[in-house]
């Protein structure tokens, strides 16, 4: 029951950040129980106290980009400088390790 739940007020926050409405507990009641959701009533609060603060829309369109953790301001460019020596010096550090045998010199596989 409870993922039933949690995807519908889930969902209900999503329809509030897209109509760029303030996401709260009784505006996401409102929303379910015009989809005819019966729901536990503490979820809704739990979710509007959740997403107190956070801008949804931002929040969805920076996952997994990486983008969310970068400074703001004159910053990024120079955080792409220093993204782009990270990769050299990990070169450098791959080139310096010595080598493992792989299971093939040994002359067994994996379905051997």
């Amino acid at each position: 029951m409870s993922t039933k739940a949690e995807l519908a007020c889930v969902y209900s926050a999503l329809i509030l950040a897209d109509d760029d409405v303030a996401v709260t507990g009784e505006k996401i009641q409102t929303i379910l129980k015009a989809a005819s959701v019966d729901i536990e009533p503490y979820w809704p609060g739990l979710f509007a106290k959740a997403l107190e603060g956070i801008n949804v829309k931002d929040l969805i369109t920076k996952i997994g980009s990486g983008v969310g953790s970068a400074p703001a301001g004159g910053a990024p460019a120079a955080a792409a400088g220093a993204a782009a020596e990270a990769p050299a010096a990990k070169e450098e550090k791959k080139k310096e390790e010595p080598e493992e045998e792989s299971d093939d010199d040994m002359g067994f596989g994996l379905f051997d």
